[in-house]
């Protein structure tokens, strides 16, 4: 039995070698400012636009600073205004329901079910009852609820659709991407998501409207016409005078560094998911004493982290699983705290929004653990952490 694992579950895999030549480019030509290149030149961040609208399948993208921007940018883009009541998740990341309350709307949040993902009777009902005109849908942790059963109530109930793709950048439904099934996709290319630049976010949509507004609001001054994936001039006419400037704008290092990234997408997809295949194996036997997440056949997911609960394990249980495993070199996080900690958090820490009892979330997250999955991880890794994961959890 191997006793203690020496990886770390922080440090990610090497960027390509051309990310380093393409940053050396922009270092050296000292224009950082996304609208700083040489006329007639498209900057490194438009470039980037023009990629992953391509590998996205859209027609438009726009490149921000973060994830969290993005989202903003996105929700005021299709039209939230100040008490708006927009449906999300129980189960996410706090700049979701930060987001909403951000740019003035009201969150309302909705069921998970025992696979992470958004209720789809409880999503029906409280569009129902709500009356909301929104949905902000989180893929939390990469899993991919039923996209066409959320379709049909969003285009039954008049409901604009934007996804939050932080965790399935490059995961598909029916073949069909995440963030391609709504008005607006939104995707994060912070270190710990699937293409790394540190912080950054990208926008992407169909919608000529919705860019040309989200390209003001973006910071581009007058400077539209110089991103990659540009709609007719028009589109800008009352953007321009209408839409906030909440200067969001990546910059040409960070866009020098991703552009190699999205070629490797693909291949990191597979590699992700290979190790979650591993680590899985070992889990798997010992249920019920722990359960994982089913994934629907139709969706192909970005396993870059497992979750896994363990019931009726009590508080301190739980806690004393997470030291156990610490002292063996696996780190995990839990999300029944009864504070924030780290990046984990859930709905009853975000004191922003109005409290709602959502009794099933509560009850799937009271013992839900949580692990990242680095491709800096062998399959020789992965092995080992899928022991140590097995032995204490048996032992719990």
């Amino acid at each position: 039995m191997v006793d203690k694992f020496t990886g770390s579950f922080i440090q990610q895999s090497e960027l390509p070698k051309a990310a380093f030549e393409k940053a050396h480019e922009v270092l050296s030509s000292a224009r950082l400012h996304r609208y700083g290149s040489l006329p007639d030149t498209l900057s490194e961040s438009a470039q980037l636009e023009i990629a992953y609208a391509k590998y996205q399948g859209a027609e438009y993208c726009l490149a921000c600073t973060s994830g969290g921007q993005a989202l903003q940018i996105a929700l005021r883009a299709a039209g939230v205004k100040h008490g708006d009541k927009v449906l999300t998740n129980g189960f996410t990341l706090a700049p979701v329901p930060g987001s909403i309350q951000a740019v003035g709307g009201k969150v309302t949040l909705v069921e998970i079910n025992e696979d992470l993902v958004i209720d789809c009777n409880d999503l029906e009902a409280k569009a129902k009852s709500s009356g909301a005109k929104f949905l902000m849908l989180s893929h939390m942790r990469g899993h991919l609820a039923d996209m066409d059963r959320i379709v049909e109530i969003c285009d039954t109930h008049k409901i604009i659709l934007i996804e939050d793709c932080a965790h399935t950048m490059g995961a598909t439904w029916s073949g069909i991407k995440s963030g391609n099934f709504g008005h607006i996709g939104c995707f994060s290319t912070q270190t710990y998501k699937h293409i790394n630049s540190g912080e950054g976010g990208l926008l992407t949509t169909n919608d000529p409207a919705i860019i040309g507004r989200a390209m003001i609001m973006s910071g581009s001054y007058m400077n539209y016409e110089r991103h990659g994936t540009v709609p007719d001039a028009k589109y800008f006419e009352d953007a321009k005078y209408d839409c906030p400037n909440m200067s969001a704008r990546m910059d040409n290092l960070r866009a020098a560094i991703l552009l190699p990234q999205i070629d490797e997408l693909d291949q990191a997809i597979l590699d992700w998911n290979k190790r979650y295949d591993i680590i899985a194996e070992f889990l798997i036997p010992h249920s019920p004493k722990v359960i994982l997440p089913k994934s629907n056949d139709k969706a192909i997911r970005v396993a870059s982290s497992i979750q896994f609960r363990v019931p009726n394990l009590s508080n301190d249980g739980a806690l004393k699983l997470i030291d156990d495993l610490y002292v063996r070199g696996v780190e995990i996080k839990w999300f029944g705290r009864n504070e924030p900690a780290g990046f984990t958090s859930m709905h009853n820490h975000w004191h922003y929004v109005e409290s709602q009892k959502l009794p099933a979330t509560d009850r799937y997250l009271k013992d839900l653990f949580d692990m990242r999955l680095p491709l800096s991880f062998s399959l020789d890794d992965c092995k080992i952490v899928g022991q140590i994961l097995a032995d204490e959890i048996q032992k719990a």
